[in-house]
């Protein structure tokens, strides 16, 4: 499985990177399946770079703020307008008011909405299969229902933390992650609010509690330095440690 860094900026695009996307692929059936974790604002433009967005076959969100899904605007247009002509429905995971939050944010009635591209889909109570891909999504603690997502192929595991404070749904999905890519939005001197986000401190705790074989920090705000976030999860992590950058390509 091949995850490459789309957009990883938190909170809203910063100067170097659009907020959230990853793009998962994997060879199964004779052909290459890509999947979007996340499509924030600014990252259907940087997917261009890594892939044609007309051959994704999936979206999962990981929850409805803007900077992880807000570009599923756009990439409507894209799928609706093109001109090689309106492309077929694909399936985009997640919480139940992912029609109406979407149909909501480009001004559309609610019929059709979206549905005419997208094929909604809330994520079930057990994991999934999509192509080779394994899915898995367990809610966490943020101020809207988000998940956390278990990607696994062949045996190896991606865990995204998606955006959320330290909980119990976190530690199980973090469990034993070949990659643990996640966020670090906080920093661990500050007077943090409760229930939001992660430090770098609480990362490297949550990787060495998992069992993780490599931790990725991202989704890190343009106001915040990445490198306080790297020296935080260090602190307690001493396994294979990198901050997210577009671009950046893991096999995992």
């Amino acid at each position: 499985m091949k995850l490459t860094v789309v957009g990883c900026s938190g909170s809203y695009p910063g100067p170097d990177s659009p907020a959230s996307c990853y793009l998962l692929e994997e060879e199964f059936e004779g052909r290459t399946w890509r999947v979007l974790l996340d499509l924030g604002s600014g990252a259907l433009g940087s997917l261009h770079n890594f892939a044609d967005p007309l051959t994704i076959d999936g979206v999962l969100l990981s929850h409805l703020h803007a900077d992880h899904c807000l570009d599923l605007c756009g990439y409507y247009v894209m799928r609706k307008y093109h001109p090689s002509g309106h492309a077929p429905l694909i399936p985009v995971w997640g919480p139940p008011e992912t029609p109406a939050r979407m149909h909501g944010a480009y001004d559309l009635a609610p019929e059709p909405g979206m549905h005419e591209e997208f094929d909604f889909r809330t994520y079930p109570e057990q994991g999934f299969d999509f192509g080779p891909f394994h899915v898995e999504a367990i809610e966490v603690l943020h101020p809207v229902t988000a998940y956390s997502l278990r990607i696994t192929v062949a045996g190896r595991t991606l865990v995204y933390s998606g955006d959320c404070a330290p909980c119990e749904g976190l530690d199980r999905a973090a469990q034993g992650a070949d990659l643990l890519l996640a966020e670090a939005a906080f920093c661990d001197e500050d007077e943090n609010p409760e229930g939001i986000h992660l430090t770098g401190v609480e990362v490297g705790e949550l990787a060495n509690r998992a069992g993780a074989k490599r931790l990725v920090l991202t989704h890190i705000p343009p106001w915040h330095d990445k490198q306080i976030a790297f020296n935080e999860a260090r602190e307690v992590w001493d396994g294979p440690l990198t901050l997210a950058k577009v671009g950046d390509v893991y096999e995992i």
